[in-house]
Parts: structure tokens; C-alpha cells; sequence
């Protein structure tokens, strides 16, 4: 009987749970017993564990669960610790960092950014060593490395914007708040601040690998989907064997915009396009305010925007006058 698997599936195959391969002495024993639900069967796999966690993944759990305390509890605190304004005012509270007269200064007064630096300070720490979890179950099962390294793409943006880009400024003020909606309005204050992010090259270059990598995972998932009736889920079988299913689908790329990409090299196209964008993007947050002041400027320096004539006269630039006694 064929397989027939994909999102629309309507029949499951139960069978015993799958505890995964033998691991060596030097490994923590995976926990947790399984369990199989039949949503999740809909979805993707049935069964749910056993998890692997260790060391690792136990310290960086206890990690990102001390971050998530600090902020939720100095949220709480800004509203007199009133639960119902803290469900209703959530979207708009903030944990912010030291102001810009603190300078880069490691333990800032609590109530002036500390409690900013310590749950950075956490969550950085449960980030890393997630990440090392990530690499050695990679290492242990014999697999690549690919998806730690996508994931270190991701740690790289998060690390120049609330911490590389501070210290060569010397500013904690300049890192991102803790908060849904303050962070969008740091990001629309600091592209308003250094003359619109949309002239930076590299803002350009992380939007065309966002949206071309959300292309290509569509044409990807897509076309499998289309000859799944074909077996073209098992796609290691049609890198290694080409079947029925990889023809088919090659023939369709080719016949809509001629070219096809491969059952292997598919993989390779979305995951560059898709760890590209924080690495670009990460170099442009690092680039605004150490390289560049003003994108505008530097973009009709550059050819790439137009000069606009001046329609109000040029006032002085408060960042240049003394300062009120």
C-alpha cells in the first residue's frame, strides 16, 4: 500500500512509540514518557518525547525563566502590581535599559536599566547554551550542523542590537527595550533617528533575502505537496534515486520559468536565502550610528536617492548646541 502523507492525511498509522536510537554512557537519559494525539498526527508526527535535555538544555531553561521573571515582574510592578491593568496594558509595557548619562556601565543602578542588563544577561546566557544544545544533539545523532548555525544567524542580530552596537557606542540607551509594542517604536525612533534604515544597503539586502526566502519555502512546500501522491516527501529518496516525483516536478519548473532546481539543492538555495537575512540585517543595525549618521544623506551621496529641494529654512541641529543649565 503507498504512503500518502501530507497536511490532509485523514488516516493514521498508530504504532509503538519510537524512543529513538541508543545513546552512550556520556549522554543524560532522555526523559519524558511518549504519548501519541491525534491533532498533532494531522500536522506532523503523533508522538510527543521522549525530550533529550541535559545539561544544557536544563541550565538554559532555569536561564530564560529567570530572564522571563525579570521582565514580567518589573512589568507588573509599573502598574502598582495590579494584574488586570497588567493584562490589559501588556502589549504597551516595557522593561528599557539605562539612560544614555549611564553610559555603558555593567551593573547600572536597579531602577535605572539594571534590571534591563541582568534579564539581558539571562537570556543572552539561555540563548548560548541553547545553542550548544542544539550543536551537540546535531553532533550526537551524526547529522550536520546546518541548523545551529541557521540558529546563530538569528543570535548574531539579537546580539548587535542589544549588545555589540551598545559597547562600540558606549551606550546602553542605544539597545532595544524588553516589550511588544516599545520595541516597534524603538525600530520606527531609530530608523526616524538616522535618516530612514531603508537607504541602508544591507536593510535592503536582509528585506530581498526575507521575502525571497519566504518564496522559495512556498514553491518548495508547494511542489512537494503537488506530487506527494507520488511519494515526493521522501525527498532523500528522490536526491539519491530520481523518481516519478522529482520528474514531475522538475518538468513543472521548467515548463513555468525555465529552470529547476534540484530535490538537494533546494534545501541549500532557502537556507542561505533564510540565514542571510539576520546576517545582513545585523550588519546594517551595526553599521547605523558607528559608520553612518544619516542613511538619507549617505543614499543621495551615493546615487541611489533622490536630492529634495529644502521647502523650510535649515535650523541649527539640537545635537550640536551647548546644553540648558
Amino acid at each position: 500500500m503507498a504512503e500518502y502523507l501530507n497536511l490532509f492525511t485523514r488516516v493514521q498509522v498508530h504504532a509503538p512509540s519510537y524512543p529513538g536510537i541508543a545513546l552512550g554512557r556520556q549522554h543524560s537519559p532522555r526523559s519524558g514518557t511518549p504519548l501519541h494525539v491525534h491533532l498533532f498526527g494531522r500536522l506532523g508526527d503523533a508522538q510527543i518525547g521522549p525530550i533529550y535535555l541535559g545539561w544544557f538544555g536544563l541550565v538554559s531553561l532555569i536561564c530564560g525563566f529567570i530572564a522571563f521573571e525579570i521582565i514580567g515582574l518589573n512589568m507588573l510592578a509599573s502598574v502598582n502590581w495590579d494584574p488586570i491593568q497588567f493584562v490589559r496594558q501588556l502589549p504597551w509595557l516595557a522593561l528599557e535599559p539605562p539612560p544614555p548619562e549611564l553610559g555603558f556601565k555593567i551593573l547600572p543602578p536597579l531602577a535605572q536599566g539594571g534590571w534591563w542588563v541582568m534579564a539581558g544577561f539571562f537570556l543572552t546566557t539561555s540563548l548560548l547554551l541553547w545553542w550548544v544544545r542544539v550543536y551537540r544533539r546535531a553532533r550526537a545523532l551524526g547529522m550536520g550542523t546546518h541548523v545551529a548555525w541557521a540558529f546563530a544567524a538569528a543570535i548574531w542580530l539579537y546580539l548587535v542590537l542589544g549588545f555589540i552596537r551598545p559597547a562600540i557606542l558606549g551606550q546602553w540607551s542605544e539597545a532595544v527595550p524588553f516589550g511588544l509594542f516599545p520595541h516597534l517604536d524603538w525600530t520606527a525612533a531609530f530608523s526616524l533617528r538616522y535618516g530612514n534604515l531603508f537607504y541602508n544597503p544591507f536593510h535592503m539586502l536582509s528585506i530581498a533575502f526575507l521575502y525571497g526566502s519566504a518564496l522559495l519555502f512556498a514553491m518548495h512546500g508547494a511542489t512537494i505537496l503537488a506530487v506527494s501522491r507520488y511519494g515526493g516527501e521522501r525527498e532523500i529518496e528522490q536526491i539519491v534515486d530520481r523518481g516519478t516525483a522529482s520528474e514531475r516536478a522538475a518538468l513543472f519548473w521548467r515548463w513555468t520559468m525555465g529552470f529547476n532546481a534540484t530535490m538537494e539543492s533546494i534545501h541549500r538555495w532557502a537556507w542561505w536565502f533564510a540565514v542571510l537575512c539576520p546576517l545582513t540585517g545585523g550588519i546594517g543595525i551595526l553599521l547605523t550610528g558607528t559608520v553612518v549618521d544619516n542613511w538619507y544623506l549617505w543614499a543621495v551621496q551615493h546615487g541611489v536617492a533622490p536630492s529634495y529641494p529644502a521647502a523650510y529654512p535649515t535650523g541649527p541641529d539640537p545635537a550640536l548646541l551647548p546644553l540648558a543649565k
